[in-house]
């Protein structure tokens, strides 16, 4: 970015220091941790090693060879044990693992030996079925517990389990079956969404047409007559009749540390879905340890991760990172809107949710609603708040601190990535001074840093890209049978560090300040604008609740800045309110950054992790054909959109 640029963004000087009730309890607060850990990466991450079960302890605890690594070299272990039978050992065996609740209303609560006895009988069904060691297993489900009682029962058998979330289409369902070679598949008959069926099994006979491999399908009684499906003779099983004859014991297999665990895949900026490669030992330290000192896990907390498991959040911290720990983990099928916009804030209530951890892009949608809706539940049962999926908005930042937490609780705002595994650049809340807006500092043990073009660190508020300088035990091993993409896209653009593709500036404290995905970033007269912040200046002003922001071509420029933009209740849309919002921005960061273009939506388009989907914004602005949108909670909303975006284009 141009040293302008830098200098015009949002200077945050508003801090939070820990409060002193999680400096006199907290899990981790020792302050020399930091150092620690970079002096000895590999016995730091060894002690967190030790603290789970190994049915064989490793030869070597990294080796390196760039640009793979291989963690606890040797050694033997499986995650499923040490999520349930550790725990049941432990004497936790009535404790509740998992507490879940339908958008429907109905709940169901699994203890840590409910737990072993469903995953163990499970696990057997997938032998029944033919799973053995090392197979793919494609798992196609909505927010039930079936889902994690899957998960665990392929890791107890040593088959790499491959979570396709609820919201793809048929089409994008069978390219990622056919890359796993997935031999079962694991699905229902359909998922409760906003009182209506997302129709799940009928997806999957229409992706079974071009899948050799599937040999088998399980189906999940979720919505039983409200949407009859087709079962076909040979190939389909109902779950619940194959649970009722399987056996209750299965005993963990010992694996290779370096054994698959599981594929996801992530899309690129082109190409095909990369289908992610995470493996056993190091990806189970990493979880558990991030867990447990992020979010200061004590063992009556109740965590809820909003997140849906079919992303690399819920496999991390709904399901591996929580039950490492023995902790109690909460999961919702359905939205936060339905059936009223208090619904998360009930269901924190009614469990006495201590922990939540959700998007930035829901909290906007918080602030839209307004506050009336968390003000009638009580909250007082949260002490922690955390962040995850893009950079927050420091005013996001605040109205959750105020709203949410009542000023009391501290929030751990989180950065990291699908092919990371684990939480990288994080605070830790009894040691870590808040700044609204910023991730604050890498993990202890985590090297990262921010490169200019020449691959040379950048001074004090420049910004740059952020890259890793050391290897993590979460890392991905690879990109599944695609080697060569796996080197070019992570290893190339800088030799000897992992390129993460997120632009970010660290301040004079040292605080990283995440900009968000280097391709948006917008090109205006030769100046480098990042959209998070000039989206950042216009959630700032009072009158907005979330906005979007994108580069179209522009004759003169280059390109020109293009806003989308979704007002609080009670705000009026018309040419009045963009002038005033175009000035706000240039008060904010000055006259480079006014927007060409601002456009009020009703709602923008998200996919239904919560992402804006800004490629189809700008397929929009660019008057092009929209893009693939079977990721989106509503596809009709970019279709209004456009018709409103060229309707006032003329």
């Amino acid at each position: 970015m141009s040293d302008r640029t830098i200098e015009a963004l949002l200077r945050e000087e508003r801090t939070f220091p820990p409060p002193a009730s999680f400096q006199r309890s907290a899990v981790m607060g020792d302050k020399q941790i930091y150092d620690t850990a970079a002096r000895d990466l590999e016995g730091f991450w060894a002690r967190a090693a030790e603290e789970l079960h190994w049915f064989k302890k490793w030869d070597k605890v990294l080796d390196w060879k760039l640009p793979y690594a291989k963690w606890f070299v040797g050694g033997q272990t499986n995650i499923s044990y040490n999520c349930i039978d550790r725990h049941v050992a432990g004497g936790r065996r009535t404790k509740a693992a998992i507490i879940w609740e339908g958008e429907p209303g109905d709940q169901r609560v699994l203890t840590y030996g409910d737990l072993r006895r469903e995953v163990s009988k499970f696990a057997n069904v997938l032998k029944q079925l033919g799973v053995r060691r090392g197979d793919r297993v494609a798992i196609y489900l909505p927010m039930i517990p079936e889902l994690p009682i899957a998960m665990l029962a392929c890791a107890r058998i040593g088959a790499a389990h491959n979570v396709v979330f609820g919201g793809f289409s048929a089409e994008a369902l069978r390219d990622r079956i056919n890359d796993a070679q997935a031999k079962v598949l694991i699905t229902a008959d359909g998922g409760w969404r906003r009182g209506n069926i997302v129709p799940l099994k009928r997806n999957v006979d229409e992706a079974l047409t071009g899948t050799p491999t599937i040999e088998n399908v399980v189906v999940v009684k979720r919505v039983g007559e409200a949407a009859p499906i087709h079962i076909k003779e040979g190939r389909d099983h109902w779950w619940h009749r194959l649970m009722a004859e399987a056996s209750p014991v299965c005993e963990a297999v010992p694996l290779d540390s370096e054994e698959m665990l599981y594929l996801l895949y992530t899309s690129g900026t082109t190409g095909k879905p990369k289908g992610i490669i995470h493996t056993t030992g190091g990806y189970m330290v990493g979880t558990y340890q991030t867990m447990k000192w992020i979010f200061d896990l004590a063992p009556d907390d109740v965590f809820w991760c909003t997140a849906d498991i079919g992303w690399v959040t819920g496999h991390s911290y709904i399901v591996y990172g929580p039950l490492a720990n023995g902790a109690t983990t909460v999961m919702y099928e359905g939205t936060a809107d339905y059936p009223d916009k208090d619904r998360n804030w009930a269901i924190v209530e009614k469990y006495g949710v201590s922990i939540i951890y959700t998007a930035p892009t829901a909290i906007r949608t918080f602030m839209k609603w307004g506050t009336e809706f968390p003000a009638k539940r009580d909250l007082s049962s949260l002490r922690l708040l955390g962040t995850v999926g893009e950079p927050i908005n420091p005013e996001a930042w605040i109205w959750y601190h105020q709203y949410i937490g009542g000023g009391r609780c501290p929030v751990v705002d989180t950065w990291w990535q699908t092919e990371t595994g684990m939480i990288l650049i994080t605070p830790l809340p009894a040691l870590t001074t808040l700044k609204p807006g910023s991730a604050t500092h890498p993990f202890p043990g985590v090297g990262a840093e921010i490169f200019n073009e020449q691959g040379q660190p950048v001074k004090a508020n420049e910004g740059g890209y952020l890259v890793l300088t050391r290897p993590w035990p979460a890392m991905l091993r690879g990109i599944y049978r695609d080697p060569d993409r796996y080197v070019k896209q992570y290893w190339s653009r800088f030799p000897g560090v992992y390129f993460t593709g997120d632009g970010a500036k660290r301040d004079a404290d040292g605080y990283f300040w995440l900009l968000g995905r280097v391709d948006d970033v917008i090109n205006v007269s030769g100046h480098r604008i990042g959209t998070y912040e000039v989206e950042s200046a216009l959630v700032d002003n009072p009158a907005v609740a979330e906005a979007a922001v994108i580069g179209v071509t522009h004759d003169i420029k280059g390109q020109a800045i293009a806003a989308f933009v979704t007002l609080k209740e009670g705000q009026k849309p018309g040419p009045q309110m963009v002038e005033m919002l175009k000035e706000h921005v240039v008060k904010k960061i000055g006259a480079l950054a006014r927007p060409e273009q601002i456009l009020f939506a009703g709602e923008l388009p998200k996919t239904r992790s919560g992402k804006i989907m800004r490629r189809l914004l700008r397929d929009v602005a660019e008057g092009r054909v929209l893009g693939d949108t079977t990721t989106l909670a509503d596809p009709a909303v970019v279709e209004t959109l456009k018709a409103r975006y060229e309707e006032e284009a003329g």
